[in-house]
């Protein structure tokens, strides 16, 4: 008996010392990725990822934080947590303008949030092991860019958890993403606030541990 306690402990110890798994942080531009991944990496790690604008495509290179450790109920799972540029199907410069900027780097910018785009999308079919997926809750979730994401991630087979997120605003309406997702469980949040962030956390340790 002692023997296959000892096997049991063996095989148990090296499974946990697998290489950590790698979540993505996908969803549209703005919908607060890069809020929720430093608000993970902050609670976890002490330190932020990348900087949070209200300017779209802020982030057009994916940032990765690496063996970041949650532990909740006696339970730790240790990730990297990767912020994803924001996905859309055309990135155009004069969204740019529209924050003051001169058109010489509203183009450029524009052109490396398309670059941005692409290596989002490459993470996502070869280099991710599951997805946290944040939209959004006071716009509508019915667009094209969610259904074809949504679908990339089904069809990839990885587990999705998808976040509703800024409930700290007037107008978020969590049961109309609910409605646009029922195959998947949502849960609302305020990345911003940090409101209902431990119910995250639990989740994220039972989907990804």
């Amino acid at each position: 008996m002692g023997l296959i306690t000892d096997i049991r402990d063996s095989i148990s110890s090296l499974f946990s010392a697998q290489d950590p798994k790698r979540i993505g942080i996908y969803g549209p531009p703005n919908a607060g990725k890069t809020t929720l991944a430093n608000r993970i990496a902050r609670d976890w790690t002490g330190d932020a990822i990348g900087p949070e604008s209200h300017i779209p495509h802020e982030t057009r290179r994916a940032r990765r934080k690496e063996n970041v450790e949650i532990e909740r109920n006696g339970k730790s799972v240790t990730i990297d947590v990767v912020d994803t540029p924001g996905v859309t199907t055309k990135v155009d410069y004069t969204e740019f303008l529209e924050h003051d900027m001169e058109k010489d780097d509203a183009v450029r910018r524009s052109r490396e949030a398309t670059e941005g785009v692409a290596e989002a999308m490459h993470w996502l079919r070869e280099d991710v092991d599951g997805v946290l997926y944040v939209l959004d809750s006071t716009e509508d979730p019915f667009t094209q860019v969610n259904t074809m994401l949504v679908g990339i991630i089904e069809s990839q087979d990885l587990p999705v958890l998808i976040l509703a997120n800024k409930t700290d605003l007037e107008d978020s309406n969590v049961r109309r993403i609910e409605n646009a997702f029922p195959q998947h469980e949502t849960l609302p949040l305020s990345a911003l606030e940090g409101d209902n962030m431990d119910e995250v956390y639990d989740k994220i340790a039972e989907y990804f541990g």
